[in-house]
C-alpha cells in the first residue's frame, strides 16, 4: 500500500529496496518460524499444564489462576451467597459493574475460552462486547473489560 514502510505480514523494509522509486513485489516465501515470532498477536493455543495469568490494570502484580476447568469471574456478595472463583472485589469490582457472576473462563483441548454469563454492564474481550454464553477464544496477551474493570490475560 502507499506510503507503508514495512510489510505488514513480514517485517521486511519496504523503503529504498528498488530504484527510481519503483517497488516491485515477489512471490511469499513459505511460512517460517522467522514469520510466526514476528506475529503481532499472542497464541491461542493453550495446553493443560500452561498457567493463567491476569493482570488488573493499576495493580503492580498479576495473579495466578489454579488449574480449573472452568473459573467464573465475579463478586462476592454474603447476602447472596453468591462466592465466584476469583473474587473482584479487592479490584473495585461493585464499582466498576462487576456482577456476581459476571463471565466465566473455560479450558477446552487446546484453547481457552471467555464466556459473559448474562451480566449486567457486559463482557469485552479486546474491545468487541460477548453476547451472553457465547465462547470467544482468547488469546495470550488479550485485554478482557468486566464491566469497567480491565485486565491483561497471560499464558505461562
Amino acid at each position: 500500500m502507499e506510503g507503508v514502510f514495512f510489510c505488514e505480514d513480514c517485517g521486511e523494509v519496504l523503503v529504498g529496496v528498488a530504484s527510481d522509486n519503483a517497488m516491485t513485489t515477489g512471490p511469499l516465501r513459505s511460512v517460517t518460524a522467522d514469520l510466526i515470532s514476528k506475529s503481532t498477536w499472542g497464541t491461542a493455543h493453550f495446553g493443560r499444564e500452561a498457567t493463567i495469568l491476569i493482570h488488573f490494570r493499576d495493580t503492580p502484580d498479576p495473579i495466578v489462576l489454579a488449574q480449573m476447568d472452568e473459573m467464573v469471574f465475579g463478586r462476592l456478595d454474603p447476602a447472596t451467597n453468591s462466592n465466584p472463583d476469583l473474587d473482584l472485589t479487592p479490584f473495585g469490582a461493585q464499582e466498576k459493574g462487576v456482577s456476581r457472576s459476571h463471565a466465566a473462563l473455560r479450558r477446552g483441548d487446546d484453547t481457552l475460552t471467555l464466556v459473559d454469563l448474562g451480566s449486567v454492564n457486559g463482557t469485552h474481550l479486546n474491545g468487541q462486547r460477548l453476547l451472553p454464553n457465547q465462547p470467544r477464544v482468547v488469546r495470550d496477551g488479550d485485554e478482557i473489560r468486566l464491566g469497567k474493570l480491565v485486565c491483561h490475560i497471560y499464558f505461562k
